[in-house]
Parts: C-alpha cells; structure tokens; sequence
C-alpha cells in the first residue's frame, strides 16, 4: 500500500549519500515522508522502517516523517482504529521528537517544520511532526464522509477554509491588506486554472 514507499525512500536516500561519499554524518541527503495517520499508525512496514533508522547498515542521518492527521483515516475515527492515543506513537520506540501541530496555524506550522530540520541536523535521527486537521472532503470520489461521520462533518462544514481565516488574522494584525489578499488570491486561481 502506500507506505510501501518507505523503505524504498530510505535506501535511495542511502545511495546517494554513498554517491556523494557521504559515509559519516550523512548530512547530503535529507529523506522526507508523509503519511496519513492511519497508514502511520496501522501499518506495520513504518515501525520496521522506524526500527532500522539507527542501525549501522540501513542509516541515513534521519529522516523527517509529515503526518497530515485528518483524524479520520479513511473513514474510521481513532478510538475505532488504533490502541494508542496519537497515530504517532509508534515513533515513541526511538525516543525522537514527536511535534503535535495545529494544522490551522501556519505560523507555527513554520516554527516546528525549522525545529524538526535543525533537530535532524543536529542530531542525526529522526523527528516525527504530527499535523492534526481535518480533511474537508472524502477520501477520494467515491467516499462521502458525512455518511460514516456526520457530526464532525457537520462542524467541519461550518469552518472557515484555511486561507480565509489565515488571511483575516494576517488583515487584523495590519501586516497586509485587504487588496494584498485580493491580488495573491487572483494570482493563484489564474495559475490553477493554467495549469
């Protein structure tokens, strides 16, 4: 399943670090996955990559693990899917970082993202950052989640988007102004509708 790209992430990371001669703090090459919280928590190919992050033969200076935690999965709430408190807890077996993140605060989206590169920097290993959000709609086009889920998705569809509120706090906070967000979200639907 997806995670199968884990290992394979590793030994390519791996390889070009070989490449580059890179034999030591292997600093050249910085692996990154993402995941999606069930995936993360459920199958069992992200402990087994997890476990050999620190063995002689399989190290590749640390790898950076984006959690995007819907807190769903694909249509299962957490207390229905897993026996531990966060998706992240496998992770908890290397004694790394584990960031919880507010998926609706950029700003601090940005400061542990810095913290999680300077930690694997430093330090060799790996560091875990769990975004906990919420996916607005289904899985993909055949999952209707207000099916499986309706109360949080009731509340979910009273939200504000991401950029609209990140927008609005950016105006009070007088850093832009309204013809900025204007201008920026006009630029960006022209780029989409190119592309």
């Amino acid at each position: 399943h997806l995670e199968a790209v884990d290992p394979v992430v590793e030994g390519r990371a791996r390889a070009k670090q070989r490449r580059h001669g890179d034999l030591t703090t292997r600093s050249t090459i910085l692996p990154f996955l993402v995941h999606g919280d069930a995936a993360f928590a459920g199958q069992g190919i992200v402990a087994e990559t997890l476990n050999m992050s620190q063995l002689a033969g399989y190290r590749t200076g640390g790898t950076i693990h984006l959690v995007i935690n819907n807190q769903i999965g694909y249509t299962t709430l957490p207390e229905d899917a897993r026996s531990t408190r966060y998706s992240t807890d496998v992770a908890k077996m290397l004694m790394v970082p584990i960031f919880h993140v507010h998926g609706e605060d950029p700003a601090a989206l940005i400061h542990v993202f810095r913290l999680a590169a300077n930690y694997r920097w430093q330090f060799g290993k790996d560091v875990v950052i769990d975004v906990v959000c919420f996916r607005r709609y289904g899985h993909n086009e055949g999952d209707e989640p207000y099916f499986t889920q309706p109360l949080m998705y009731e509340r979910i569809r009273q939200r504000p988007s991401l950029h609209q509120t990140y927008a609005e706090s950016l105006m009070e906070a007088q850093i832009v102004q309204k013809s900025d967000v204007e201008t920026l979200a006009d630029r960006i639907s022209k780029r989409l509708n190119t592309a």
